[in-house]
């Protein structure tokens, strides 16, 4: 089995000291930067904009991995990728209809970036498998977006096989929500290949013991 791909999701860390919280999960062994967008309308929560990630760009060569969780993602996708992000998810319940989503799959990838699609927990998988042959990723939440620290539901992580079984080898199954020593070996079982962890690692006390509980 592949090694999974750990994303520690900075809603988590402290921002008073942010910069070390992104060397500090590098040093512990994190590949990736998870970075959660929330504009207050498509979820209840309000965190981080463009001009944060141009910062952190500047100051990490950590893979940075945007997750846009707002309503009209096409009016966003060009600040954001300049600002430096190395892959954009979008959610599939922000666009209206099947062609806007793939607008703005095209309109990610038009800037050289990977580009990730996402979907809630009451979204069906079978929504989706139109799309996973166009995009990089694709990120199963097993909590509903919008706040970290909830508890991880189950039945979506049973998402996970179903999707691999329509999508190409290549692509990236990712998991958010709820990720820690134990769900994260249910969502391993299951075909997912990275994993997105906020508390579990940022609240602990040994960050690279926690990354690697998160990869056995």
């Amino acid at each position: 089995m592949e090694k999974v791909i750990i994303s520690p999701s900075i809603l988590s860390a402290d921002f008073s000291k942010l910069g070390i919280e992104i060397e500090e999960v590098k040093k512990a062994g994190a590949q990736w930067l998870h970075i959660d967008v929330m504009d207050g309308h498509f979820v209840p929560n309000i965190t981080i904009g463009v001009p944060v990630i141009k910062s952190i760009r500047k100051n990490t060569d950590l893979i940075l991995d945007t997750h846009l969780m707002i309503e009209n993602p096409e009016n966003y996708i060009e600040s954001f990728a300049k600002a430096g992000s190395d892959i954009i998810t979008f959610h599939y319940e922000a666009c209206k209809d099947d062609k806007k989503v793939r607008d703005v799959i095209h309109q990610i990838k038009g800037y050289g970036i990977k580009a990730g699609l996402s979907i809630k927990p009451n979204t069906k998988p079978e929504s989706v498998y139109q799309f996973l042959n166009e995009v990089d990723l694709l990120l199963v939440m097993t909590v509903e977006p919008g706040f970290g620290g909830q508890e991880f539901i189950h039945d979506c992580a049973l998402k996970i096989p179903k999707i691999k079984q329509n999508a190409p080898n290549n692509i990236i199954i990712q998991v958010d929500g709820g990720i820690n020593n134990l769900t994260s070996k249910i969502c391993k079982s299951l075909g997912a290949s990275s994993l997105v962890a906020g508390s579990y690692i940022y609240k602990s006390q040994d960050y690279k013991k926690s990354i690697e509980n998160l990869m056995q």
